[in-house]
């Protein structure tokens, strides 16, 4: 082909999709349809599904990719870009043109996609833009929406902000929708902000929006984490916002952190002051594989490994089922002895 446009390009990589899993997400595996790996930075795990077989184009398409715990989605070209940290489009092209032996063209031959990545929408600068225009939740739809959720104690939530009319787009060639938002900060160990997640809402608060994917994050997650309260010697990891806010409502005083996926959870930096984590387990196998790889990393560390498992399948969902008696009692059972008079709320 005389021009090396992008479509073309994602096109030709999803008919060798398996192979371009298998050299740049190579900490995955295939099942089935689909190859299997923690994000498109190559993390070991699960979250993400890149289609294999599938149409010619289309969403339906090989080489299709998804993560199902952020909410990201895209094509071969976006696992090339981030696996080798591309920030312009002539790299990417180059470096797929390289795997798939097509000669370079010259670089006017070479045409970009639509939307340029030379300062990428999800990159940490529009991240940290995106928190900025937000407001303070109190009084507003992330607020309800929480309530709703049974959270009720909203303190030392400044991590967590509401933006009236933030961008939803399904995908790239999709008109842009604008919904309501709770939009959360993710901060390393220093408290500077690396990322943001967005959880699209309904205006009512009484859910999330009717979109194909309420969740997504930006910026640099790979070990940081939305963060309640200032770590010590002791605090609580788990995966999503909500799941930690629930444990929250039992332990109010205890700093948390909510890594966003199992896959970002599993890879969670430690304080230097921790001695003792609470790993908030979701019950399924991502959870599963998230809560083995935080024990063995706690244990090389010299820090004490404490799992707190719910009844069904996350905190929250305990929270909201069973109440919140039910899930002190569950959560004081799995306590360390000294933790319980520490931490623990007095039922009141």
């Amino acid at each position: 082909m005389a021009r090396h446009d992008a479509s073309e390009l994602a096109h030709r990589l999803g008919q060798q999709a398996e192979a371009v899993c298998r050299y740049y997400l190579s900490n995955g595996h295939r099942e089935g349809r689909y190859w299997l790996v923690g994000d498109v930075q190559n993390t070991p795990g699960r979250s993400m599904f890149v289609r294999l077989v599938g149409s010619a184009n289309g969403k339906g398409a090989a080489g299709k990719w998804a993560d199902a715990a952020t909410g990201e989605h895209g094509d071969l070209l976006d696992v090339i870009r981030e696996s080798r940290g591309f920030s312009n489009f002539k790299d990417v092209a180059n470096e797929a043109m390289t795997f798939l032996g097509l000669p370079h063209p010259e670089p006017e031959q070479i045409s970009p996609r639509p939307k340029s990545v030379d300062t990428p929408s999800g990159s940490s600068e529009a991240a940290r833009r995106l928190f900025a225009m937000s407001q303070p939740i109190a009084g507003t739809v992330v607020e309800a929406y929480l309530r709703n959720r049974s959270i009720t104690p909203l303190h030392g939530t400044g991590s967590l902000r509401f933006h009236p009319r933030c961008y939803y787009r399904p995908d790239e060639h999709a008109p842009t929708e604008t919904w309501p938002a709770m939009i959360a900060s993710v901060t390393d160990l220093d408290g500077h902000l690396t990322g943001a997640h967005r959880t699209w809402l309904d205006p009512s608060g009484r859910g999330k929006a009717s979109v194909g994917t309420p969740r997504r994050a930006m910026g640099d997650l790979l070990g940081h984490a939305v963060r309640f309260g200032l770590p010590g010697d002791v605090m609580a990891g788990g995966e999503g916002i909500e799941t930690v806010l629930s444990l929250r409502c039992i332990l109010p005083d205890m700093a948390m952190a909510a890594a966003l996926s199992a896959a970002h959870l599993a890879a969670m930096l430690f304080p230097l002051t921790l001695r003792r984590l609470y790993i908030v387990r979701d019950a399924d196998p991502a959870g599963n594989g998230a809560r083995d790889t935080l024990i063995e990393r706690a244990n090389a560390a010299g820090i004490e490994p404490v799992v707190l498992s719910p009844a069904l399948g996350d905190l929250n969902e305990d929270l909201c089922t069973l109440g919140v008696d039910a899930v002190r009692a569950a959560v004081r059972v799995q306590l360390a002895p000294q933790d319980i008079t520490r931490f623990m709320a007095v039922a009141g």
